[in-house]
């Protein structure tokens, strides 16, 4: 079983997600290439990664995102709701996340928006990736294709993928249509068939989120270039070590 493991929103199932304790946890196992985190936006414009739109379930705050500035936002404590070990654990930075997988970790990096929440967003990601010189290690991933299309318009060489919880039946043809060599698909809808055909036109699957070996062991098997993400990146390891077991006897 050879499928890249991705940690989802850093080694997240121990550390607060989306934070940089996460981040370094995840850093920290070799078998750990990639990493997928979020992006919003402060009130004054600073790309932080946080999932939700609301503050009141990763952080002691509360209310929308986007109606917080970033120094108001420094302010809060991310990482006591998870374990008091992680208390005070700050919201990070999309510069600071940059910075500290730079050579590193390949990152997914979703653009998280609904409508017109946060004007310019793409243009902030963007800058911060070109200001690195990280357009070979990033890709771009969003649930809406408007954003996904911006992002082709501005953002050149700069991979995009589309995030789906479902299987249409046009999926590899929206693929096409929007340019994405990416694709982010809630695991129960991927199928072997849809692996292969992704495959041969350069698409580069990830499936979401796996926590458990044997499940991850059955998508694996679907094709060997399938990305697991996964809060538990000792279970891929895991996986790893019962398949390797199984071949022996």
């Amino acid at each position: 079983m050879s499928n890249p493991c991705v940690a989802h929103r850093g080694f997240s199932s121990i550390a607060p997600e989306n934070t940089l304790a996460a981040i370094s946890l995840a850093m920290e196992q070799p078998f750990v290439h990639w990493v997928e985190v979020d992006v919003q936006l402060s009130k004054d414009g600073v790309p932080l990664l946080i999932h939700d739109f609301t503050l009141n379930r990763t952080t002691n705050g509360r209310g929308p995102v986007k109606d917080k500035t970033w120094a108001e936002l420094q302010t809060l404590d991310a990482g006591r709701w998870k374990s008091k070990a992680y208390a005070g654990e700050k919201l990070v930075s999309l510069d600071q996340f940059l910075d500290k997988i730079q050579g590193r970790l390949r990152a997914n990096i979703e653009i998280k928006t609904q409508g017109n929440l946060y004007p310019g967003i793409e243009e902030k990601v963007i800058g911060a990736i070109k200001k690195r010189r990280m357009e070979q290690e990033v890709v771009l991933t969003s649930f809406e294709p408007r954003i996904l299309a911006k992002v082709k318009e501005i953002g050149r060489g700069i991979r995009t993928g589309l995030i789906i919880d479902g299987y249409p039946k046009d999926l590899l043809l929206r693929l096409q249509l929007l340019e994405c060599s990416f694709l982010s698909i809630g695991y129960r809808h991927l199928t072997a068939e849809l692996a292969g055909k992704a495959a041969k036109r350069g698409i580069e699957v990830m499936a979401w989120t796996l926590d458990d070996a044997r499940r991850m062991r059955k998508v694996a098997d679907m094709h060997k270039d399938i990305l697991l993400c996964t809060n538990r990146p000792d279970i891929w390891r895991k996986a790893i070590g019962d398949r390797e077991e199984q071949e022996k006897t």
